[in-house]
């Protein structure tokens, strides 16, 4: 029997009992829909938080306090051990080769007049930061220098969202605003960056690094930015940045966390979130094919006489095996592609509104799936079918 011959017949068997096909397939439609939508959804977290992070710079190298199975305090807390004198070491040993800014960092209420603009990331750091980290310059007025740094000067760069809130549409370059009670004069507006993993980083303001750890009694930062002149020289940051470090500290007091270890740390876990979504979406699937299969038993035991009938006229087994997987395929394709079509369409709205990518192999996947689907659950009514006796066919009522 020619495939064509398979098909038409196929057709006119769904047909008989079109509302049955219908809810039949809809097991196959939600499932299909339900594995590319949620890959997709996988697939954009994943695009998303690599865009974030290899925004800040591909020759980018975190150093940050403690390490997974380092010294603890007893509550729990990894003990920062950083201070701005291992910075300094790291700026003596790496000045050839990269740019260090550390950080001291602390949420602060801002206030300007009669407005007042809390949890306000209050950031200490060093004049080299725009050179550290990509778009922390400025759009309107100047960073503070080297001499205002050392000076500890009451000077300061804010984000776009501080200067909206306090500021309006007004210039705000030469206005001075309180920090926890201290006076700072604004000299520059940052450029916008926009949100990391959901924090507004334009939420902020910087001040040099001896003004912070003067005004909050410091002297432990909470990471220490390395910038390689190259991407080819990360590497070698990384080891000459640990040897310098190890001078005074142990390997349990401090993480060397390069870029691309931050992209495949998040990769793989994003990676395995996406496969259990997936997975979880699958089972649709499997109670699809359930379906599929349970309807073709009952379309067996309707069509016993057609079957007595084809096999007394000369139908051989594999003729009427052939004609029942091939419906039961019919229904989950069918079934898979109109669910690959919602799902290609949902995915392309949530993309509107939400971190959404359709990728090839999720679509290619869900209708292998649902041509698996077929297959498989559709063996063993069509095993069921080609067993029967022509006799006891044509006897069956």
């Amino acid at each position: 029997m020619d495939i064509l011959e398979l098909l038409k017949l196929s057709i006119n068997a769904l047909k008989v009992n079109k509302m049955r096909s219908i809810l039949t397939m809809l097991g196959v439609i939600i499932g299909v829909f339900a594995v590319i939508v949620l890959v997709s959804m996988g697939s954009g977290l994943k695009k998303y938080i690599t865009d974030q992070i290899s925004g800040l710079g591909s020759n980018l190298i975190f150093v940050i306090p403690g390490q997974v199975g380092g010294s603890r305090t007893p509550g729990g807390q990894q003990t920062n051990k950083l201070t701005i004198n291992d910075a300094r070491r790291l700026d003596t040993k790496l000045k050839a080769i990269a740019d260090v800014g550390p950080v001291v960092q602390k949420p602060s209420t801002i206030k300007y007049k009669n407005k007042t603009d809390k949890q306000v990331s209050v950031l200490g750091t060093t004049s080299n930061y725009p050179d550290i980290v990509i778009n922390a310059g400025t759009t309107r007025g100047v960073y503070f220098n080297l001499s205002q740094e050392k000076s500890g000067a009451h000077v300061t760069v804010i984000g776009k969202t501080v200067q909206e809130r306090l500021f309006g549409d007004g210039n705000p370059i030469g206005e001075k605003i309180s920090v926890e009670g201290k006076k700072y004069t604004i000299i520059g507006v940052m450029k916008k960056r926009g949100a990391l993993f959901g924090i507004d980083q334009d939420n902020a303001i910087v001040i040099p690094i001896n003004a912070a750890t003067r005004q909050f009694g410091v002297d432990k930062v909470n990471a220490i930015y390395l910038a390689a002149k190259r991407p080819e020289l990360v590497e070698l940051v990384k080891k000459q940045a640990r040897q310098a470090l190890l001078q005074r500290l142990t390997e349990d007091d401090f993480t060397l966390q390069t870029q691309e270890q931050t992209l495949n740390t998040i990769g793989s876990v994003i990676g395995a979130l996406t496969i259990a979504l997936g997975g979880i979406a699958a089972i649709s699937l499997l109670v699809g094919g359930i379906g599929v299969m349970n309807i073709m038993l009952v379309s067996v035991t309707e069509r016993t006489k057609e079957i007595g009938l084809r096999k007394a006229l000369g139908a051989k087994r594999s003729d009427i095996l052939s004609q029942f997987i091939f419906e039961a395929i019919m229904l989950s394709v069918t079934g898979g592609v109109i669910g690959i079509i919602l799902g290609l369409g949902v995915s392309v709205l949530l993309s509107q509104v939400f971190l959404s990518e359709v990728t090839p192999w999720s679509v290619f996947l869900a209708f292998l799936f649902s041509v698996a689907v077929g297959l498989i659950f559709g063996i063993a009514p069509a095993y069921r079918a080609s067993r029967l006796s022509a006799i006891e066919a044509l006897r069956y009522e």
